[in-house]
């Protein structure tokens, strides 16, 4: 072989041994491994060299979820949310995550927790782990004012049509409670409302919350079914299974918000109208936990 090539060769490979050294000195510097390290999402660092919270919501309920005009998140959860990332030290970035791909972001590392104001159930609980509740919701009936609805066992008889917003607890309690009435499933609320507005349902079952915003939008053709048919229902947030780091936090941080006056800043801030009217009508509020 030719005497040049040879020395070349043996220069590419001395060469190539220096840069493989390198790595590895890297490598063992920055704690890396042969492994991923972790699959949350809050491993990557943001601008600000804090650790990256992403949290999935689909904002479309507001006060709770919602945008502005700008299209920004806003709303009490956005606020709640980065009070927590504040105490802890993350840089929070907001998904907004469709209804049905909320638990799916979580299973597929797209998002660390999910915060969109979801009922615990059993069901989910078998997908994800749940934090302690931080709210607590009852479901009501936003009825067309001609349907002769007056509480909601009235809307389970042959004739009568419920719209459900797809996957809700609405969406259960009605499958389960109303077997003779039909029931017509919709992608989302406002294309509920719009069915009982309009005469072509008699009822909207969703929580107590926007059946009274939605009374007040539509005095005329609607009204607002206000019977508690149900325990108050609890709302968490949920984590990917096994995430008990990121679960103890928030634990703690609700456990906290519950004692500091935390959730009333937040309603004083979002839902002080609202608050004024569920105690006039001696409804349960979101944040009363005893």
């Amino acid at each position: 072989m030719n005497t040049s090539i040879v020395k070349t060769r043996k220069i590419w490979l001395a060469l190539l041994a220096v840069v493989a050294a390198f790595a590895l000195a890297l490598c063992m510097l920055s704690g890396c491994s042969s492994e991923k390290a972790s699959d949350k999402t809050g491993d990557a660092v943001g601008e600000n060299g804090k650790p990256v919270l992403t949290v999935a919501m689909e904002l479309a309920y507001p006060p709770f979820e919602t945008k502005d005009e700008a299209g920004k998140a806003e709303g009490l959860s956005v606020d709640f949310m980065q009070d927590f990332a504040d105490k802890y030290g993350y840089d929070l970035k907001i998904e907004n995550t469709a209804w049905d791909g909320l638990i799916p972001s979580l299973q597929t590392d797209k998002a660390d927790c999910v915060i969109s104001s979801m009922t615990i159930t059993d069901e989910r609980k078998e997908a994800v782990d749940f934090s302690d509740p931080y709210a607590m919701a009852q479901l009501a009936v936003l009825a067309n004012a001609n349907s002769g609805i007056e509480k909601a066992s009235d809307l389970n008889q042959a004739g009568k049509k419920v719209v459900v917003k797809t996957g809700s607890t609405g969406d259960v309690w009605a499958t389960k409670n109303l077997p003779k009435a039909d029931i017509v499933r919709l992608a989302d609320e406002s294309a509920c409302v719009t069915e009982v507005v309009q005469g072509k349902a008699d009822g909207f079952l969703y929580d107590q919350l926007t059946i009274y915003r939605n009374n007040l939008a539509n005095p005329d053709t609607t009204k607002a079914v206000f019977i508690p048919f149900q325990d108050p229902e609890a709302w968490g947030i949920a984590v990917k299974k096994g995430d008990t780091e990121l679960l103890d936090q928030l634990n703690e941080f609700i456990a906290q918000s519950k004692e500091d006056g935390e959730f009333d800043r937040l309603t004083e801030k979002y839902l002080a109208e609202e608050k004024k009217a569920f105690d006039e009508y001696d409804f349960k509020w979101f944040f009363d936990f005893e």
